[in-house]
């Protein structure tokens, strides 16, 4: 077993790419395993900040090997301004950095199919429109382009002519829009091609043999639990499965290579866009987290809706994904408040209930308890004894009533912001 895996076990915006930077000291290998550019991962280093849509934050660890798996919808113009931006700070890709011949291709027709739906739509989902669903659609019609194609000119031709065939005859005669060239996407496609072609391997075999040599290996997801299709809160949702299984099924792995599993959780809550938001806090408090914390998406730059810690969802995260160990980020944004919300059930019909349902969570009220807060600035503090009692009894009264044991805590922006919890 040499495999962690850091999975957001709220709505995303955890802090996974701070984590998922101070557990790659550590390890070999750090494999993206879901989603595409709709991610947004934020790691501060000696104050400077880096922002990844697709390449994994492990990238900034000098000798690591960093892998976009086959779950992945790769987005060729992001994935190159990112490259280029990284060798222009003067970090190595090539030789570090591998993408799975069996991950799909998003291009700029699903982008635009996105946009003309999201606006075709009576009720809107809040899509990032960066072509995330469109992408995954095609992969489940069987007419996607995946990147190892891209190199069978006869396969490739084949395939992109009919997808922009099917697609510009939506654009045109269902939502009105301007039909896509597909000259421009054949351009995209040819300079993403000369870039990446040694970048390309079979990522699956890989990892099966570096499992076998005895490295060790962090697959990283992108959003979070209630955004998984299957287990979220449809439809508000994302495309692919942020949870355990898109995790083995993004990689290749198996369950018996995982090790640990860590559920990424922010001390609040926050969500971005539509969708059922049980704890969310309107009015003062909410807009001092959302300015404290730096709620806004590092993809769209859209405000987040902040909210009270949520039991009840990170109970059934913990279920569904298995996980061992959770990592508390942000605590140092509560600071100031004198009471501190946490629910531990919500209402339903009258009646109490203590799981996370899969319909009718807009309806839910929830159950909270309030705990003292603390008004001492706490992002100096080093280990958790530093920390003021009401801070430690915060994240212990967690610990215990969701059931995962509480490893790590981050108290800051810096990857220096974060220590242990024996």
């Amino acid at each position: 077993m040499g495999c962690i895996v850091a999975i957001g076990a709220q709505w995303g915006d955890e802090g996974k790419a701070k984590m998922i930077d101070y557990f790659s000291k550590d390890i070999d290998i750090i494999v993206r395993y879901q989603g595409g550019a709709n991610a947004g991962h934020t790691v501060v280093v000696d104050g400077v900040k880096h922002v990844f849509h697709l390449i994994p934050s492990g990238i900034l660890h000098e000798g690591k090997i960093c892998i976009i798996g086959n779950g992945v919808v790769v987005d060729p113009e992001v994935l190159l301004d990112e490259i280029e931006l990284l060798e222009n700070k003067g970090i190595q890709v090539e030789g570090r950095f591998f993408i799975s011949d069996a991950a799909h291709i998003l291009l700029p027709i699903h982008k635009a199919f996105d946009e003309a739906m999201e606006e075709f739509r009576s009720h809107k989902i809040g899509t990032t429109k960066r072509g995330i669903g469109p992408a995954y659609s095609d992969k489940c019609l069987r007419i996607g382009i995946r990147v190892g194609d891209i190199f069978d000119e006869d396969i490739l031709y084949e395939r992109l002519s009919f997808d922009i065939k099917l697609k510009n005859l939506y654009l045109e005669k269902v939502f009105s829009k301007q039909p896509f060239a597909p000259e421009k996407i054949f351009e995209i496609i040819s300079r993403f091609r000369d870039k990446v072609s040694k970048m390309v391997i079979n990522t699956a075999h890989y990892l099966h043999t570096a499992i076998d040599a005895g490295k060790k290996i962090l697959l990283e997801g992108a959003q979070g639990f209630a955004l998984d299709i299957d287990h979220g809160t449809y439809p508000f949702v994302t495309s692919s499965n942020p949870t355990i299984g898109g995790a083995l099924l993004g990689t290749g792995l198996n369950i018996f290579d995982i090790e640990k599993i860590y559920g990424i959780t922010k001390a609040y809550i926050t969500r971005v866009g539509e969708g059922p938001f049980p704890t969310e806090i309107k009015g003062e408090i909410g807009e001092m987290l959302r300015t404290k914390g730096g709620e806004f998406g590092a993809t769209t730059g859209r405000p987040r809706r902040c909210g009270w810690f949520d039991l009840p969802l990170i109970r059934q995260a913990r279920r569904i994904n298995g996980i061992t160990d959770m990592v508390l980020t942000k605590l140092d944004v509560l600071s100031g408040l004198k009471v501190i919300k946490i629910a531990i059930a919500y209402k339903l019909n009258g009646k109490e209930i203590d799981y996370f349902p899969s319909s009718q969570l807009h309806r839910v009220e929830p159950v909270y308890v309030e705990l003292p807060g603390w008004e001492e600035d706490i992002s100096s503090c080093t280990c958790f004894d530093e920390l003021p009692k009401a801070a430690q009894n915060y994240a212990r009264y967690i610990e215990r009533e969701s059931g995962i044991k509480l490893s790590l805590i981050s108290n800051g922006a810096e990857r220096k912001n974060t220590f242990k919890v024996s």
